[in-house]
């Protein structure tokens, strides 16, 4: 039997260095390794072997079996450093690989327009923060206690500042306008700012309403600021984005922040004023609130509203892409589809 055992080991090894290629290596690995192999056949045949000669037999088997195992694992080492591995001819003549390029998201790309367009006009930007208080999103913007608002229907309060007031009841903000505040309290009028950003409701999604969403906000506070300057900086402002004069009108609005307040409707790009359900059919769409900040808004600034005045406004940033582009329904802007997004690189 050890006469046998010698033998295999002999043949296995030329076998194993005489393979030119991984398929012969395999074809050696089945020859001795294999369920049928004939190292492996030698192991079951122990049992049969005289109890004496079982231990040394068992022994030499399976040193046999280390052996051929390594020395099958060396020469796939070796055929792998050796064995060329030829590339398919390179036919330079051929047009090259186009690479995907990103693109800006619409509503990114209106962010920056609009910042452009309001630097052009000595605006400055500025941001606030994302989580904030009720001192800054309701108390010092004029909402009376129990405005429907700072109820969890309409705002994200943050968990443990239920019982809360103030400056200590924490939510992420619903709205842009607590920033001016926060701007007003570190800073000596006159000034120009921007603050755009992403608020987020507690509100049922439609065509026209997300939960969260973008904002466009813009404050002008002087000594002297006349209506007329709030209405041409609204038309001036949609007439640089869209490329061309857009059609607005005011209507008579409350918000708790302005007085008076005014509702700002631009006639409807999706269907040029006929009536769609993006405009709910009456060829109008609300695009921003505006009008003179309250002075118990200016009162929480720390400007003294008998000396300074100004005008608000507070853009629905997606609204006016949907504008842009004409797309009536604003979730497509946040379903992460690359089939709609690719539009426009």
């Amino acid at each position: 039997m050890l006469e046998n055992i010698e033998e295999l080991r002999t043949r296995a090894r030329i076998h194993i260095e005489t393979a030119a290629s991984h398929d012969d290596l395999e074809q050696a690995r089945q020859i001795y390794l294999g369920k049928k192999g004939e190292i492996t056949l030698l192991l079951k045949s122990v049992g049969v072997i005289a109890p004496e000669q079982r231990k040394i037999i068992g022994a030499a088997i399976n040193q046999l079996k280390d052996e051929v195992s390594v020395a099958i694992a060396e020469k796939k080492e070796l055929l792998l450093d050796t064995t060329p591995i030829f590339a398919p001819a390179l036919d330079v003549s051929l047009p090259g690989t186009a690479l995907g390029l990103g693109g800006l998201h619409p509503t990114t790309q209106m962010m920056y327009d609009l910042n452009d367009a309001f630097i052009s006009l000595n605006f400055e930007l500025v941001e606030g923060p994302e989580i904030t208080s009720e001192l800054y999103e309701f108390d010092n913007l004029n909402f009376p206690p129990d405005h429907p608002a700072r109820e969890s229907m309409d705002t994200y309060w943050l968990s443990g500042c239920e019982e809360k007031k103030g400056g200590e009841r924490l939510c992420i903000r619903p709205h842009l306008t607590g920033a001016s505040v926060r701007h007003m309290q570190i800073h000596k009028p006159p000034f120009r700012i921007v603050y755009p950003g992403r608020v987020y409701r507690n509100e049922t999604t439609d065509a026209r309403h997300e939960r969260a969403f973008y904002q466009y906000e813009a404050l002008l506070i002087d000594r002297k600021v006349p209506f007329t300057a709030g209405r041409l900086l609204v038309n001036t402002i949609l007439d640089t984005v869209f490329g061309r004069p857009v059609k607005t009108r005011m209507r008579a609005g409350f918000f708790p922040f302005v007085e008076p307040g005014f509702e700002i409707d631009m006639e409807c790009l999706v269907c040029s004023g006929q009536g769609c359900r993006v405009c709910k059919y009456v060829g109008w769409l609300e695009v921003m609130p505006g009008g003179v900040p309250h002075p118990n808004v200016l009162r929480a600034g720390g400007l003294d509203p008998d000396a300074w005045m100004g005008f608000y406004i507070n853009v629905g940033l997606d609204r006016l892409v949907m504008m842009r582009y004409a797309i009536d329904d604003v979730r497509l802007f946040h379903s992460a589809d690359l089939r709609f997004l690719s539009q426009f690189k």
